[in-house]
């Protein structure tokens, strides 16, 4: 188990814990009471540090690399039945970006994602979970696909940000998010999105734009990373906290700024430290966004989805 520097604290307890019932397994000494005690202050513990998580706090537990990510959630919401389809048609297979169909229930999704990697060799291999020109152009060609067979969409988002390499931006890195977003926007399908680690930047967008947007608790979703906006305003990574503080990044800003439709909960202590329950709420989530959005018909999704994002931004005085 990996430890963040805020959960320390935590650690020192869960090591106390440990400790105390080998004493107990090992010996005649009855250690009952005094493992009951380090339980309790133990609960204590992560109650009062969770629930007074800064914003760059949250930013690091939706980095934690205990946490699942875009594979994980395929796994478990659709298990067997899912069917991995590859290639833009065009240039090449994106590893950084997953799809395909699958099934919870009976009923048939298509799901799209950002797959990070789980060590230094998959990390690579999935380009760290940055998708070039190519992986959105897949990303796009699915969900044609999907809207003539008059199949739901699911997004998984979990990116640092679109690939920013030369040969990226020479083979039209943002022509393809844009158009994605221009595609999105009138397609004739529900699309369920969920952000379930980092959303930052074009990158989230480009596979980003639903009818339901929902963000898991500890996650974040902003224009730019709180690191390269230190950078950039201080020219230094040392104001990063202050940067996330200011961006408005975590999911209770943006609900609050009616960005996005809701925020869906995770166990105490983060989605790691309970993958089957975050699991069963976010296919929750989706069952219950779909149950209502395949009563409207194509045109009323496409009018409500338009103008659920032309009233982002829109106040009066």
């Amino acid at each position: 188990m990996e430890y963040l520097d805020f959960e320390l604290p935590i650690k020192e307890l869960e090591e106390q814990l440990d400790r105390c019932s080998i004493i107990g397994k090992e010996s005649d000494v009855d250690v009952t009471d005094t493992c009951h005690k380090i339980e309790r202050k133990l609960k204590e513990t992560k109650k009062e540090i969770y629930k007074n998580l800064t914003p760059w706090q949250r930013v690091q537990l939706s980095r934690h690399p205990s946490r699942p990510y875009t594979l994980d959630y395929v796994r478990a919401l659709f298990g067997e039945t899912f069917l991995e389809m590859h290639g833009d048609r065009s240039f090449r297979d994106d590893k950084a970006m997953i799809g395909g169909l699958g099934k919870i229930g009976d009923q048939t999704f298509m799901v799209i994602g950002q797959q990070k990697g789980y060590n230094t060799k998959t990390r690579q291999y999935r380009n760290f979970g940055m998708a070039s020109p190519e992986g959105y152009r897949k990303a796009l060609r699915l969900m044609k696909s999907a809207e003539k067979y008059g199949i739901p969409v699911i997004s998984l988002i979990d990116t640092p940000g679109a690939y920013p390499g030369l040969e990226a931006e020479e083979r039209g890195q943002g022509e393809a998010i844009a158009r994605n977003i221009f595609e999105m926007t009138r397609l004739k399908t529900p699309i369920i999105c969920v952000i379930v680690g980092e959303g930052a930047s074009g990158g989230a967008l480009g596979i980003g734009v639903g009818d339901r947007v929902y963000m898991l608790e500890n996650t974040w979703y902003s224009v730019i990373s709180p690191e390269s906006c230190s950078s950039i305003l201080w020219r230094s990574w040392e104001y990063k906290e202050t940067a996330a503080e200011a961006l408005k990044l975590t999911s209770i800003d943006m609900k609050k700024l009616k960005l996005i439709d809701g925020i869906i909960k995770e166990p105490l202590g983060g989605a790691h430290s309970d993958r089957e329950a975050t699991f069963i709420s976010v296919r929750d989530s989706i069952l219950s966004a779909y149950k209502e959005l395949k009563e409207l018909t194509n045109n009323q999704l496409i009018e409500e989805r338009m103008n659920k994002y032309l009233s982002m931004g829109v106040y009066s005085e």
